[in-house]
This record gives structure tokens, C-alpha cells and sequence, in this order.
């Protein structure tokens, strides 16, 4: 045990306290591009092909950008891996083959939480790229629809796949695309034609399309979405929506609809934005702004005090004091949500910036850009900012908006710890909408009301509650209806014990279900560049009400892919000590501190020993964090949250005080604070973002659910 750190106490409060219902809010995302598909893994038997002499295989990895740095692995019939590269910086690899691999071959790449797939029946020396396209056809080709199964079946039958049935799928991909390939004036050959990831020739194709490739155990849910412009912010995503296992594919409809006159900007012009990015926050903070250092090391100001010509030309104009989005702009106040505020503050240099994915056009023109940033300690996330094409390069630019407000999918998984026939998969949507407040701190939106088109006749409603920083949906979805704790909306829920009976929503009675909840299909036919329409209501009448609209990068998953999405996990020895903690329904609670060991939650197992697992084909969280109670019978719900490295498998969370008043945290000495006596934990909570832009959340809970 750590000197000074006190793991979570066994002491319980004598007390029986409220069952605490939703302990800490939302959901997950899991699916989203290819972050739920797993690396292979390989079974044993089968029967075998001839033997083949060395050859070469070549080909280009990319998903219109270059699949960089990602680890490439082919499997041959035998299960046997053949060659092991990494995917050079333009995107492209080379493999000789050894003499005796036998065909048909799997070809796997990895990076980061995205694996893409490719087959060939042949060992003789060609082309054979890896691209969303080709992942489409593994899929096509797999038992289940899981690409990452197909070398297993292989394995099994070397008969699984031959050219013809490549062949096959190949066609029948094409035919359904051709609608958008006679737009762009092109013919492709996905599995062998050859190209480079340079923004032309097939790759304009992969660069005008986003992919996502969703397993659920039963077949693969796909959906490619074409990435043109639309006539208006209203404009409905054009996208082409099957299952792997269907016997033909309707052609793709609605590009009248969308205009693909403006090319998408070219992988070198977004890796160009980021390099820049780079340059800018490679400087000294004294560099970028000329505002005074305060004593934390850190700067206030605003975007006319960002000087440095790398950082002022990054954006519209060459001038960050111009840019404007969703109420804010470029700088850093006190107690004050600014954009960019990275500028002004030094544990940001160094900053790296890659993963750069264009995602959709705006009706204006502008861009949505994705990205991955690292800072210096490891801490990483995916983010995203819109840009405008200027001169021939990317400029980032604002979005007009007046409110913060998005709308996110998630992913949810609650692990009963000690109660594990109640643990359920949750399938989301988290409505983020800013609880803006006036001047003497009163909320200044009454309501605001979120519609889509893709669920026709679905009203959702926000309103503020309290002092919490953003609205939150209500109990009977409507303005009147008692405000809740979040503005997760559970879409779908399910347990993962087929013979627990009811529903989650009877024991998370403080988060909205959907009732009746939604099916796997209708989840399914929702698209994931779905708009979805936010009207501002404001408590002063006389104000005209605001819309605005916010488009999502990826639907919400079903079910059925949730449980089928490898997530975080407790290590074994770390759950075997939850279960063997006494808890009440509000969860542990926190004893007396010790003299020498402060009431700190000390994430790890017995003996320093990791804390966490992340399975293969899982995201790492990158961040942890506890919900809970402060002391009393009615003690007020806290959540602190820290962030996590990806590589980090054991943490100290420390108590977050929110103001003066705050009663889950005391003194601990040294100006230091610690958990209070009788303050209650009931969740530890894993986070982390897709690059779609999906969160996925485990949350792992350790209060007791009453039951009869």
C-alpha cells in the first residue's frame, strides 16, 4: 500500500441509506468506423492448399489518408503469420512471401483502436490493397460477419474463400456503388487495383466515403456514407445501408441530393493543417501570446494576444480573434470557457496533432475535421474542428452557432460487481447543451427541444436543474416533467443475463429510457451522419427563439453490437477484492482517515497490481472517474473525473472539491484534501472517444440494487 494512500475502506455506515439509482449518468458509444472489430484470432485444423515458392505481395493501406505506421500481419490457410510490416508513411507495404505459403491469405492492419481487413485466394506475387472497401468484403466472406473470424475459418476450410467468391462480393459491391462512382466519373477495383493515397484516382473514391463495418454476433451491420455537399444544414445524409450476409445490395440512392462539384481536401492537406498545428505548439508559451505569465505558469487573454505567425495563421484571415464557435472564442478567462485555450496555458507545448480524417462538408463549404492530439506526458484523445479550404490549403474556422450544444452517441456498459445478473448494455444518445446563466447566475434558456428526422415524431426536452453545468432531460419528456440527472437518452438497454427478467430501467431509474425501447433493426436504420435539430427556448420571452442544427459522425449501436464490442475490464484480482468489500446501496463508504493514510482511492490491486485490463480489439480509457454521495442522508451527488494515459493500467484519484462548501471532501493536511467520513462512492467509471467520435463508458457499480 502506497505511503499516504488509503485504499477504499471496508467501514460501512450503520445507516441504511436510499437506493441510489443512476449513479453517474450516461452511456457509451461503441461502434462508429471499424473500433469495434478485433485482430484475428485463430482456431487449429482445416484442410490445406499446394504449397507456393516466394513471391511478393504489394499493395496500398489506406482509408483515403495513408494508414500510416499501422502494423500489418498476413495469415496464410495454415494460420501460420507470413510476414509482419509496419505500413509505410504514404501507405503502402511489401511482403515476401517465404516459399510454402499456401493460400487463400487474411491480411489484418492495426492502429490504435481501427483494424482493417483483406483477402486473396492467390500466393502469387501482386496487389492486394487494404482498405474499407476490402473490409467490407472480409465481412461478406466471414461467419458472422466478423472480418476478424475469417482466417479462423480458413484455418477450418481452406475452401471458405476462393477467387470466385472474392469475385462475387467484389461485384456486388461495386454494382451497389455505382450510382457514386458515375458521379465521380470511376471505376475501381478495390481488392488489387492499383493506387496511391494521394486524394486521386481510386483513392478520391475512399476519401469521398466514410465506412463503418458493425458485427453483432448474428452478421455485420454496414454503412457507406458519401460525403458530399449538401444543398443545407437540413440535408439529409446520403448513405447505402446492408448486412453482410444479404444476398444482393440495393444501388446506392439520393446523390441528387448532395453536390460532389468541391473535392474533399486531399490527405496531404489535412496532415498539412496538423503538421502546422505542431509547429505552433512546439513554440514556448511566451512565444505564442503575449500575455503576462501568471504564477501557475499559465496565461489569460484573448485571440488577439496570440502573436506567433505559426499560431495566427492556422486560422480564417490569419487571425484568431475572428473565429467564433457555438458562443465562444479563441482565449482563456478565469471561470470562463474559451476556445483553443491550449494557447494560453505551457503543459500543452509540445502537443502533437496526426489522425487528421475529413468527415463531411457543411453546406457552406466548410469541413469537419477529426483528429488524435498527445501531449507530452502521453494523455491522448480524439477531437475535432471545422476548416475551410483557402488557397489551396486548410484554415480552421468557427460554425456561426450561438450555443454549445452536440449531440453524441454512447456506448454503455454497467458492471454489477457484486451483483452481476443485473449487468446491462445500453445503447445512447448524450445531449450536450450548455446550462449558459446570466449575469446573476440564473440560467437564461428555459427549455431546449431536439428533433430528428430520422425518428419521426421523437421530441426530446432539456431544461437547467440547479446548479448542474449543463441541461438535463425530464421524466415524462416534457417541459413540465421533473428534471433528471443527465441528458443521456437510453435508446435500448438489455441485460447480459438472458435470465434476469425486466428492465435496467426499473434499477437506473434517475437516466430516460426510451418506452418502449428501441429494436436492434430500428437502431440499425438510423444513419450515422444523422441531423438533428436544437430549438432554444429562453426563460425571457420577448428573445426570439434560436435554432440550430448538430450532424453526428456515427450512429448509436445496437445492442446487439455493444455486447459484441470488446470493452475495459477490472483485473481479476482487483474484482475479487470489490466483491469481497462490504457495501450498502449507496455503494463503499469511507471510514474515518487513518493518521498516516489518507481516505484517497488508490485504484489498484493488493500489492501495487494493475487495476484494469484492456482486451485485444478494446479502446483504452482516457479517463477514470468515481460517482458518489457527500455525507448525510441527503448528501449531494459528486463526480470526479481525472485523465488517464492509454497505457495506464493502476491510478490514484484524489478528491475534486467544487467550491468551499463542497462536503464530500476535508482537509487532509499540507493544504490537501481527502474523502470525508461518510462520503459514499457507488461507481468507478472508465471513458473514451471514438474517432467517430463515440463515447464508451464502462462503468463498474458497487452499490447494492434492493431487491424483493
Amino acid at each position: 500500500m502506497h505511503p499516504y494512500i488509503q485504499k477504499i475502506p471496508c467501514a460501512l455506515s450503520v445507516v441504511t441509506l436510499a437506493l441510489l439509482g443512476a449513479c453517474g449518468g450516461g452511456g457509451g458509444g461503441g461502434g462508429g468506423g471499424f473500433g469495434g472489430l478485433p485482430p484475428i484470432s485463430l482456431g487449429g485444423g482445416g484442410g490445406e492448399q499446394p504449397a507456393a515458392p516466394a513471391t511478393t505481395l504489394t499493395g496500398t493501406v489506406a482509408t483515403g489518408a495513408a494508414f500510416a505506421d499501422a502494423a500489418l500481419t498476413v495469415f496464410d490457410q495454415t494460420g501460420a503469420k507470413v510476414c509482419e510490416v509496419k505500413v509505410s508513411a504514404e501507405g503502402s507495404y511489401t511482403c515476401s512471401l517465404p516459399a510454402g505459403t499456401k493460400a487463400p491469405l487474411v491480411i489484418q492492419a492495426v492502429r490504435d483502436d481501427i483494424t482493417l481487413y483483406s483477402t486473396t485466394a492467390s500466393t502469387a506475387s501482386g496487389t492486394t490493397n487494404v482498405t474499407p472497401l476490402t473490409t467490407i468484403v472480409v465481412a461478406q466472406l466471414s461467419p458472422n460477419g466478423d472480418p476478424s473470424k475469417l482466417a479462423a475459418a480458413i484455418q477450418a476450410n481452406a475452401g471458405a474463400v476462393t477467387a470466385g467468391s472474392i469475385s462475387d462480393q467484389v461485384k456486388k459491391l461495386v454494382a451497389a456503388l455505382q450510382p457514386l462512382l458515375d458521379a465521380l466519373n470511376m471505376s475501381i477495383d478495390p481488392m488489387s487495383g492499383e493506387f496511391k493515397a494521394n486524394g486521386t484516382g481510386q483513392d478520391r473514391v475512399l476519401d469521398t466515403i466514410n465506412v463503418s463495418v458493425r458485427p453483432d454476433g448474428a452478421a455485420a451491420n454496414i454503412e457507406i456514407t458519401v460525403k458530399g455537399q449538401p444543398a443545407d444544414d437540413t440535408g439529409k445524409p446520403v448513405s447505402l445501408v446492408f448486412r453482410s450476409d444479404d444476398a444482393s445490395i440495393a444501388p446506392i440512392q439520393g446523390m441528387a441530393t448532395i453536390s460532389l462539384a468541391t473535392a474533399p481536401p486531399t490527405p496531404a492537406m489535412v496532415k498539412d493543417l496538423l503538421d502546422r498545428m505542431n509547429a505552433c505548439y512546439a513554440l514556448p508559451l511566451n512565444q505564442r501570446v503575449d500575455s503576462p505569465i501568471e504564477a501557475d505558469g499559465n496565461a489569460f487573454g484573448t485571440g488577439a494576444n496570440v502573436v506567433a505567425p505559426a499560431c495566427r495563421t492556422l486560422f480564417v484571415g490569419d487571425d484568431p480573434a475572428n473565429y467564433f464557435a457555438s458562443g465562444s472564442v479563441v482565449g482563456r478567462a478565469s471561470g470562463q470557457r474559451r476556445s483553443f485555450e491550449g494557447l494560453f496555458r505551457a503543459g500543452p507545448t509540445n502537443m502533437k496533432h496526426d489522425r487528421g480524417n475529413f468527415e463531411y462538408f457543411f453546406s457552406n463549404g466548410d469541413i469537419a475535421l477529426t483528429y488524435r492530439w498527445t501531449d507530452v506526458l502521453g494523455n491522448t484523445d480524439n477531437d475535432l474542428f471545422n476548416a475551410k479550404i483557402v488557397d489551396g490549403a486548410l484554415k480552421i474556422t468557427g460554425n456561426t452557432k450561438i450555443y454549445r450544444a452536440t449531440v453524441r452517441p454512447q456506448l454503455d456498459k454497467k458492471d454489477f460487481v457484486k451483483q452481476p445478473n443485473y449487468t446491462f448494455h445500453s445503447a445512447s444518445y448524450l445531449l450536450s447543451v450548455d446550462n449558459v446563466r446570466d449575469g446573476n447566475g440564473d440560467p437564461i434558456l428555459s427549455k431546449v427541444v431536439v428533433t430528428t428526422d430520422a425518428l419521426p415524431g421523437k421530441e426530446l426536452v432539456l431544461v437547467p436543474n440547479g446548479g448542474l453545468g449543463t441541461l438535463v432531460l425530464t421524466s415524462n419528456g416534457a417541459a413540465n416533467g421533473t428534471p433528471l440527472n443527465s441528458a443521456v437518452w437510453r435508446m435500448a438497454a438489455r441485460y447480459l443475463d438472458p435470465s434476469q427478467a425486466g428492465s435496467p430501467s426499473t434499477i437506473d431509474s434517475n437516466n430516460a429510457f426510451a418506452s418502449p425501447p428501441y429494436t436492434d433493426e430500428q437502431l440499425a436504420a438510423i444513419p450515422d451522419q444523422t441531423v438533428w435539430k436544437m430549438e432554444f427556448f429562453h426563460q425571457n420571452n420577448a428573445i426570439p427563439n434560436v435554432v440550430q442544427y448538430s450532424r453526428t459522425f456515427s450512429r448509436v449501436p445496437t445492442v446487439a453490437e455493444a455486447r459484441n464490442t470488446p470493452m475495459v475490464d477490472l483485473a481479476p484480482a482487483l474484482r475479487a477484492e470489490l466483491v469481497a468489500t462490504p457495501t450498502t446501496q449507496r455503494g463503499i463508504v469511507f471510514g474515518a482517515p487513518s493518521g498516516s493514510e489518507a481516505n484517497n482511492i488508490d485504484f489498484s490491486a493488493e500489492g501495487d497490481l494493475d487495476g484494469w485490463v484492456v482486451p485485444a480489439g478494446a479502446l483504452a480509457p482516457t479517463s477514470f472517474g468515481v460517482f458518489g454521495r457527500a455525507p448525510g442522508a441527503n448528501g449531494v451527488r459528486f463526480n470526479d473525473v481525472m485523465t488517464v494515459r492509454t497505457t495506464t493500467r493502476k491510478t490514484t484519484l484524489y478528491c475534486q472539491p467544487v467550491s468551499p462548501q463542497d462536503q464530500h471532501c476535508m482537509p487532509a493536511g499540507n493544504n490537501s484534501v481527502q474523502y470525508a467520513q461518510g462520503a459514499s462512492v457507488s461507481t468507478f467509471s472508465f471513458a473514451a472517444r471514438t474517432a467517430r467520435q463515440v463515447d464508451v463508458r464502462t462503468n463498474f457499480e458497487i452499490w447494492n440494487v434492493a431487491t424483493p
